[in-house]
């Protein structure tokens, strides 16, 4: 089979730190992609991987319905909605700009693929700062979102299991997978083809959008959420693979 064009989107972090030292104290800056983790991923399984960081965006992310169907598939990953709507060019000058949530919706309605992967920054996130309730990308989603701050802490581990009768995206795979730290609640729309859950919570979930498909995972894909145990399981790749071929409708 062939790879597909994937462009992810998020999964960066700059981190301030202040160390306090008596009277002294000092700061110090890092920045973290943990992107490379999908990237590896993705690549060994022979897709083009395109990575946008969060603070790249606005600059980046295509702005045209031409620019993006040069993918076959579209994740975000922990990044917020205002990254995506408050363009340098609007908040600073005043400047119309393109509304790129309504151009992804656009994207899945001609047929594109669109997955939203969970974190303290999509769905709608820590305190409900990732803020994609009414937004046009919960109307694509197989999902709803709640108001509100949607994260279920689970820190003795969420033990997840899938039925690999279930549908094409689980065959053959396992039916006890690794466990999870936590996760967004999401409520599962009426038509959402539900693969995994959790007490009763959708985990992954899959669904259509006029000509399009669409993907809404839970948990995350990388640390905290995700731990080794589960990014570096053996069906991890198989997991992925499948679920963006499935968005792609190649299975």
């Amino acid at each position: 089979m062939g790879g597909l064009r994937i462009l992810f989107v998020g999964e960066s972090v700059v981190v301030n730190t202040t160390e306090y030292k008596g009277f002294d104290n000092f700061f110090t800056t890092r920045y973290n992609e943990a992107a490379r983790i999908m990237k590896n991923l993705f690549e060994q399984k022979g897709h083009e991987f395109s990575h946008i960081p969060c603070h790249r965006v606005p600059f980046d992310f295509p702005n045209t319905l031409e620019q993006l169907q040069d993918y076959d598939v579209v994740l975000f990953s922990d990044v917020g909605s205002n990254t995506f709507l408050l363009h340098p060019e609007t908040v600073r000058f005043c400047k119309r700009t393109p509304n790129l949530l309504k151009l992804v919706k656009q994207y899945v309605a001609h047929g594109g693929g669109f997955g939203m992967i969970g974190g303290y920054m999509t769905f709608q996130g820590i305190e409900g700062k990732a803020k994609y309730k009414d937004s046009p990308i919960e109307e694509i989603l197989p999902v709803n979102l709640i108001t509100g701050d949607d994260r279920v802490e689970v820190p003795e581990g969420a033990d997840l299991y899938a039925d690999p009768s279930a549908h094409a995206v689980l065959e053959g795979m396992p039916r006890e997978w690794p466990f999870i730290l936590g996760y967004n609640k999401l409520i599962a729309k009426p038509e959402a083809m539900v693969l995994v859950e959790y007490e009763g919570d959708p985990i992954i979930a899959l669904g259509t959008f006029g000509e399009g498909r669409t993907l809404a995972y839970a948990t995350d894909c990388t640390p905290h959420w995700a731990p080794p145990e589960m990014y570096e399981w053996e069906h991890y790749g198989t997991l992925w693979d499948r679920l963006v071929r499935w968005l792609a409708r190649k299975i």
